[in-house]
């Protein structure tokens, strides 16, 4: 793999390098009836990350297929598609592009951009851990990635939700957002 040092880290050399969706999760977690959790994933995205000469120049872009979304369950799969949630017939992606990064240690950085979902546009903060570079059995240059962040669904439109007897809500408002991926040269 052509790589070069930067302060101190190992990273890819500048140029463009698309997520392999092969070895990319898109995940997300969110708190049900107040006692538990539910996870779930998109299956259908491309996305890619150019990397500049000055890493913190760098920029992403990624669109997520809502109809991909999948918990495991094909009629809470179904709801989420619905209008209640997603809407996908109306609102077939989410995208995010990149505005700007900034490192905060060694081999984590903050990724700041615009997160579109439904019809609504917000600037989220990704936490960004770099998990290094190399070259797969076949000769693929790979870098690999780990990233977070904690939304708030109703602030994207998404305000279906159902009163519990007992108290509290039957989906929570907030949503970990949690992908682990690996890109390659384009």
């Amino acid at each position: 793999m052509t790589v070069r040092t930067w302060e101190g880290l190992t990273i890819p050399a500048p140029g463009t390098y698309n997520l392999d969706a092969a070895h990319t999760r898109i995940g997300f977690v969110v708190k049900h009836m107040m006692v538990s959790k539910v996870r779930g994933n998109f299956g259908d995205f491309s996305g890619s990350v150019t990397i500049a000469e000055n890493p913190l120049e760098s920029s992403a872009q990624l669109t997520i297929k809502t109809e991909s979304i999948n918990t495991g369950v094909a009629d809470r799969d179904g709801h989420l598609r619905s209008d209640d949630f997603l809407a996908v017939e109306k609102y077939p992606e989410i995208t995010f592009q990149s505005k700007r990064v900034v490192r905060q240690s060694d081999d984590e950085f903050t990724v700041a951009g615009d997160l579109t979902i439904r019809d609504v546009t917000k600037e989220v903060e990704l936490t960004v851990e770099y998990g290094g570079a190399g070259t797969n059995p076949w000769g693929q240059d790979v870098w690999g990635f780990s990233l977070h962040t904690e939304l708030d669904r109703e602030d994207f439109g998404l305000t279906w939700n159902q009163a519990l007897e007992t108290g509290g809500v039957l989906v929570g408002k907030k949503v970990k957002i949690e992908i682990e991926g690996e890109a390659n040269p384009a």
